[in-house]
């Protein structure tokens, strides 16, 4: 199952009542933006799509030293 934690839609407010936003459907919430959706519209969430890996340029990632 994809959370908000890995889309790409999903942001920390550092709000301490509301801690989670989602730029997708405009709001933030005290739940994780999809079970939000889920209670209001009783669907999962229609805009999940998964955040690319953030890279560092010149790093190989797959390399430990």
């Amino acid at each position: 199952m994809a959370t908000c934690h890995h889309c790409r839609y999903y942001y920390v407010t550092w709000e301490k009542e509301t801690p989670h936003g989602c730029k997708a459907y405009g709001f933030k919430s005290a739940l994780l933006p999809y079970l939000e959706v889920k209670l209001s519209v009783r669907e999962g969430c229609m805009a999940f799509e998964k955040k690319e890996k953030f890279k560092i340029p010149g790093k190989d990632h797959l390399d430990p030293s």
